[in-house]
């Protein structure tokens, strides 16, 4: 069976719950999953440890390696619940503004991250 591969930093509190959610969905067991902060993780050919910790990644089922707002798509693809926002992307303009989203994300996620923590060691 084809699979997706997605490469994740597992160092990031906000990456593994992100990807505990997906592991929790994917009932068809149609994603890989690669810890990229692991450093006896394999990553994608070409791809230094820094580029996969610095963006989101995952190989299509076809083995395109895809990254940002196109990687996210390639997941939401293979899960349900998040089918429609895959759906969503084939609009016109649609995937440029999810990944210009992304882009404003990335330099917020350290302090995104550092929220995260604190709300949800304030709920434990």
């Amino acid at each position: 069976m084809a699979r997706t591969t997605i490469y994740y930093d597992g160092a990031c509190p906000l990456c593994r719950a992100e990807i505990a959610q997906y592991s929790r969905l994917d009932q068809a067991g149609l994603l890989d999953l690669v810890d990229v902060a692991d450093p006896a993780s394999v990553l994608p050919e070409g791809t230094s440890r820094a580029e996969a910790l610095a963006r989101f990644h995952a190989r299509s089922s076809d083995g395109r390696l895809l990254s940002g707002a196109r990687a996210f798509v390639e997941v939401w693809r293979d899960l349900p619940g998040w089918r429609w926002l895959a759906r969503f992307s084939r609009l016109p303009g649609a995937i440029w503004l999810m990944e210009a989203g992304y882009r404003l994300f990335l330099p917020l996620r350290p302090a995104i991250v550092r929220l995260f923590v604190a709300v949800t060691r304030h709920r434990a």
